[in-house]
């Protein structure tokens, strides 16, 4: 089968590295699965790219991310990759969050992970073959102040695909964990419309671009974990060898 009958299926594609991510392989000829709930955003997306076909789908149900797959896959032909991009980050400190809101941050960065993969690995291992992209942070792996909600959430994100990894290595099937540093990408503006860390001001921010192509190499070089940015890996060394550290580092940015 010719690459680009294989298709692409891509949730949080109404923006930021979703949304490029659906425009870079648009462009390459595949057929691409753009999912998000944000409908305005997936039409922006695929805007002038006649083979983005947008899925209106809430991830944190199966039965809807199960659906845009079989749908996927019927129309558009076999998915090749999966890039898991879905996620929300309101912050604040945990006395002042409504419960509500560590509920959905679960349900939507955590759970929407595992709905995709849940209905994604199993046609990706019939074939023995595919990419399953999932997105983390550095967040999964270093905690702050004002991040208890999203640090658990890619905490979670990290160990579920860690262990679907190990499961499934000796398969011609790739998965890979991304976690990149801030991205300016949308994402950022729920921090800023809620509580900001300071912190945030003195690590580096990257371009959504630098995440894609972590992951390609992540790819080639058949690794688990990607780390976007210079600072990464580093700071996940810092996280388990110094954590002291690094809470000094915080409490002293934050001032508390």
């Amino acid at each position: 089968m010719a690459e680009n009958e294989h298709s692409i299926f891509i949730t949080g594609a109404g923006s930021g590295m979703g949304r490029l991510a659906a425009r870079t392989f648009a462009g390459q000829g595949y057929q691409v699965a753009a999912v998000d709930v944000n409908e305005k955003g997936l039409l922006e997306t695929a805007e002038n790219h006649q083979n983005i076909r947008t899925f209106n789908a809430d991830v944190t149900s199966y039965e809807a991310v199960a659906e845009a797959v079989e749908e996927t896959e019927s129309k558009l032909g076999p998915i090749k990759k999966v890039y898991n991009a879905a996620a929300i980050m309101p912050l604040g400190k945990v006395v002042d969050q409504d419960i509500e809101i560590f509920h959905k941050v679960m349900d939507i960065n955590y759970n929407g992970v595992v709905n995709v993969s849940k209905a994604v690995m199993p046609k990706l291992l019939e074939r023995n073959e595919g990419e399953l992209i999932n997105f983390a942070s550095m967040a999964g792996w270093v905690p702050i102040l004002y991040m208890a909600a999203y640090n658990a959430s890619k905490f979670a994100v990290v160990a579920f695909t860690e262990v679907l990894y190990h499961e499934h290595r000796d398969s011609n099937v790739k998965v890979v964990c991304v976690c990149p540093p801030p991205v300016r990408t949308p994402l950022l503006d729920q921090a800023r419309d809620t509580v900001w860390p300071k912190v945030f001001d003195q690590g580096e921010h990257i371009e959504a671009q630098d995440v894609l192509d972590a992951i390609d190499q992540a790819l080639v070089d058949d690794e688990l974990f990607a780390f976007p940015g210079k600072g990464s890996r580093m700071g996940v060394r810092m996280r388990r060898w110094f954590p002291n550290v690094i809470w000094n580092a915080v409490h002293k940015a934050e001032g508390f």
